[in-house]
C-alpha cells in the first residue's frame, strides 16, 4: 500500500484500485518528421526517457497509422500514433460530498480535497466525473457534467450541470469572467448576476504579506509557461516578455492572521492555471504547504502541479442561471484558522511554521497521494 494511503475500507474513499488502461493519440507534426519514435515520445512526454520508450516498443504497446510498431523508425509527416498504455493502480481517493445546490439539471457540490476533477495524468476512474457517471447514469435529467476544473487538491464548490445547454451557458459565464480580466481591473457588484464572481480561501506561509486584516490587495502579474526539467514548460509567474504569456488578475484580502498561517480570501478575475497558487506566491506568500510554487512564483524544478499539501478551497460563487435569475453559493464550512492559534503580530513579520494546526472542513481526513507521472488522458 502507497505510504499515506487510508485503510482500503476508508468510509468515503474508493480503494487503490486497478483501471482498464488508456489509449493515449498523437500526430506526427512537421517538426518531429524523421524522428525515431523513442525520440518522438520522449520529446513529447518527458516523463520518461527514450530507453523508456523502447521498452514500450518492445511491449507492443505503440501503433503507428492502426498497425503495431516492432522498431524504433522514423516518422514521417502526419503519421498518427497511439500509446496503448496498460492497466496501472490508481490511488485512492476521497469519494464523498455534500450537495450544496440540485435543481434537477444544475448540481454544486463541495468537493473533497484530494479528488481529481476529471481524467488526467495517473487518474482515470478515480475522479469526480467517473463518480457522477456511476451515481446518476440513471437520472432522468442526465448525468451531471462538471462545467470548469478544480486543482485536485482543491476544495469546495463544484459547478456541474445535466443539460448541455446548461453547460454552454455557464461555461459562457466563466469565459467572460476571464475575457473581462484583459481590461481594467473593476469588483463586480455583487448584485450583476451577468457577471461570474469566484472567491477562493485559502492559507499562506504567515506574516510575509504588509496588509492590515480587512485590506485588500490586487494582484496583476502575467501568467506563462516556462521551462521544467520534469515537464517541459510549465505554467508559473511570468513577465509578459513572451507571446503565450496570459494577462491575470486577482484581489487578495487578508481575512486573519496567526503564527501558523495567514487567512486570505482570494477574487479571480481570470481563469489562469494555478493561478491563486502563483498569484499569492509572486507576493512572497506562497501557499502553506505548496510543493511547487515557492517565493516569486516559479515552479521548483521537482515538484509537479498535482502533488499536494497546501490548503485552497473555493468557497463561494455568484453568477446568473439560463432562466436570468441570480444564484450565490458558499461551501458548507469555509476554510478557516484554529481559533486557539489567533493572536495578532505586525504585518511584513516572516515566520518558518513547523506545522499547521489548520484543516477545511472538506478536506479528508486520511493521508493524499501526488499525481501520477503520465500524460494526461484525453477525455
Amino acid at each position: 500500500m502507497p505510504l499515506g494511503s487510508p485503510p482500503p475500507a476508508a468510509a468515503g474513499w474508493l480503494p487503490d484500485a486497478a483501471n482498464q488502461g488508456w489509449i493515449y493519440g498523437d500526430r506526427v507534426g512537421p517538426a518531429q518528421a524523421g524522428l525515431p519514435v523513442s525520440a518522438f515520445y520522449a520529446a513529447q512526454h518527458r516523463h520518461s526517457d527514450r530507453a523508456v520508450w523502447q521498452a514500450r516498443l518492445a511491449a507492443g504497446e505503440i501503433y503507428c497509422n492502426g498497425e503495431l510498431l516492432c522498431q524504433d523508425l522514423p516518422l514521417a509527416l502526419g503519421d498518427r500514433l497511439a500509446w496503448h498504455r496498460p492497466p496501472w493502480i490508481e490511488a485512492a481517493v476521497p469519494a464523498s460530498w455534500a450537495v450544496v445546490f440540485d435543481d434537477g439539471d444544475l448540481l454544486v457540490i463541495a468537493k473533497p480535497a484530494g479528488l481529481p476533477v476529471l481524467p488526467a495524468g495517473g487518474w482515470l476512474e478515480h475522479t469526480a466525473l467517473r463518480l457522477l457517471e456511476r451515481r446518476h447514469g440513471s437520472d432522468p435529467g442526465g448525468v451531471p457534467r462538471p462545467v470548469h476544473r478544480l486543482g485536485r487538491f482543491t476544495s469546495g464548490l463544484l459547478v456541474c450541470a445535466r443539460r448541455p445547454a446548461t453547460r454552454a451557458w455557464l461555461s459562457a459565464r466563466l469565459r467572460e469572467s476571464t475575457a473581462a480580466a484583459d481590461g481594467p481591473l473593476r469588483p463586480a457588484p455583487p448584485s450583476d448576476p451577468a457577471r461570474c464572481r469566484k472567491l477562493y480561501r485559502a492559507l499562506l506561509v504567515p506574516g510575509v504579506l504588509a496588509l492590515a486584516p480587512g485590506s485588500s490587495q490586487a494582484i496583476t502579474v502575467p501568467i506563462g509557461r516556462r521551462p521544467h526539467p520534469q515537464l517541459g514548460r510549465i505554467w508559473c509567474a511570468a513577465d509578459g516578455s513572451e507571446p503565450g504569456d496570459l494577462s491575470a488578475r486577482s484581489t487578495l484580502t487578508l481575512l486573519e492572521r496567526s503564527p501558523t498561517a495567514d487567512l486570505v480570501e482570494v477574487a479571480i478575475a481570470s481563469g489562469r492555471p494555478h493561478q491563486i497558487r502563483i498569484h499569492c506566491a509572486a507576493l512572497g506568500a506562497p501557499l502553506l504547504g505548496d510543493p511547487l510554487y515557492g517565493p516569486g512564483g516559479l515552479a521548483a524544478p521537482d515538484a509537479r502541479p498535482g502533488d499536494g499539501g497546501y490548503r485552497l478551497q473555493a468557497w463561494r460563487l455568484e453568477l446568473e442561471l439560463p432562466g436570468g435569475q441570480g444564484l450565490a453559493l458558499e461551501a458548507p464550512q469555509p476554510l478557516q484558522l484554529d481559533r486557539s492559534s489567533i493572536q495578532s503580530y505586525p504585518a511584513g513579520r516572516c515566520h518558518s511554521p513547523s506545522h499547521s494546526p489548520l484543516r477545511s472542513a472538506t478536506e479528508p481526513r486520511a493521508g493524499s497521494h501526488s499525481s501520477g507521472t503520465s500524460p494526461a488522458p484525453r477525455s
